[in-house]
């Protein structure tokens, strides 16, 4: 009788997942905060939207900065141990197949059972550097482009955040109305978010939701009672 294939369901975007997260919970959070903030200080929701655009452009810019910079810094930080292991490989060989017997001897394997892997690597050093930056340094490769994609989808990920409580000051001229519908907008946003996440992190849907409308409330509370402090 033959048997049905097996498939393996894997989520293979977590650098998406983790930019998304980043770039959407600061963007949901941050302008709310400020928005809020200024609503019981003006008369008129046109300078809420001025100061909230403002405050998202920036926003966007400096998160994707920051994620280009952090993309950058680990390819970098890559290449400069794959470097390194180079060199061992070649000038300490002894030293490394050391290395190599321990870390398999970690999933059973005796140093009799090493052998053919160690001649496999004596004949490839680029495998043996391979196996050494993923299984003692803990180091995968960068994906290619991965900074670029980095900063762009995490300062998309902010905007598209930030305008969800500030759309209501769009529609309403008066603030302390659109407040209220800034804060369930808000809410409902973060609550579909984390769901989201949820269900493709693996922690599901509703576990996911009630994280993400908790620690964003919190976060969002924080910031809106330091806005207010600060807007007087």
């Amino acid at each position: 009788m033959p048997r049905a294939a097996h498939i393996e369901k894997h989520f293979g975007a977590s650098d998406l997942l983790r930019d998304i997260v980043i770039g959407m919970a600061d963007g949901l959070t941050v302008p709310f905060a400020l928005a809020a903030g200024l609503s019981g200080a003006v008369a008129a929701s046109g300078l809420v939207v001025t100061a909230g655009v403002a405050e998202i452009a920036a926003g966007a810019i400096a998160m994707g900065l920051g994620g280009y910079l952090a993309a950058r810094g680990d390819v970098e930080h890559y290449a400069k141990e794959r470097n390194r292991e180079r060199y061992e490989v070649k000038a300490l060989p002894r030293e490394e197949e050391e290395e190599i017997v321990a870390i398999l001897a970690r999933y059973g394997l005796t140093r009799e059972q090493c052998a053919p892997i160690l001649a496999a690597f004596h004949r490839d050093h680029e495998a043996w550097v391979d196996f050494m930056m993923r299984y003692e340094l803990g180091l995968e490769r960068p994906v290619p482009g991965r900074a670029l994609r980095s900063a762009c989808t995490i300062g998309g990920a902010y905007v598209v955040g930030g305008l969800v409580p500030l759309l209501p000051y769009m529609l309403i001229a008066q603030p302390r109305t659109a407040l209220w519908i800034s804060a369930i907008a808000t809410l409902i946003a973060l609550a579909l978010f984390g769901a989201i996440k949820g269900r493709y992190a693996g922690t599901g849907p509703q576990r996911g939701a009630w994280q993400t409308v908790i620690v964003g409330g919190i976060a969002a509370c924080a910031a809106f009672f330091l806005a207010r402090l600060v807007a007087g």
